[in-house]
């Protein structure tokens, strides 16, 4: 089974709204960290949303300043799943997005992250 496995991309018209999902595996216990990056063609990865946790520090969510507002991370600790809410969507949110998991309290830095899933396609039309 895959570390994290992710759903609920697809093609939606600018303004619209869609919730990905990310079911992560056994594998990741021990992770501090979970997030959504995203990956545009031509582009780099760049970091979306995450969400810290830990025993001894605050849990707290983070978002790139071009999604604030606008998307919403959460997690479901019963069903292992980590969400990324997205409302009043643009052109430019087109991408593949990607969970990822790592142990790095506080990081938004993609090579910081140890497990990826596969990715989901979200498509914003005008």
């Amino acid at each position: 089974q895959a570390p994290l496995e992710e759903s609920g991309g697809g093609s939606v018209p600018a303004g619209g709204s869609l919730t990905l999902s990310c079911a992560a595996s056994g594998r990741t216990v021990g992770t501090y960290a979970m997030a959504w990056f995203r990956q545009a063609p031509g582009k780099e990865r760049e970091f979306v949303s995450a969400m810290y946790f830990s025993t001894s520090l605050t849990n707290y969510a983070d978002y790139a300043d071009s999604v604030t507002g606008r998307f919403t991370i959460s997690r479901d600790n019963a069903k292992n799943t980590l969400y990324l809410q997205m409302n009043d969507l643009k052109l430019e949110d087109t991408a593949v997005y990607y969970c990822a998991a790592g142990r790095k309290y506080g990081s938004t830095s993609a090579e910081e992250f140890d497990y990826w899933g596969q990715g989901t396609q979200v498509t914003v039309s005008s």
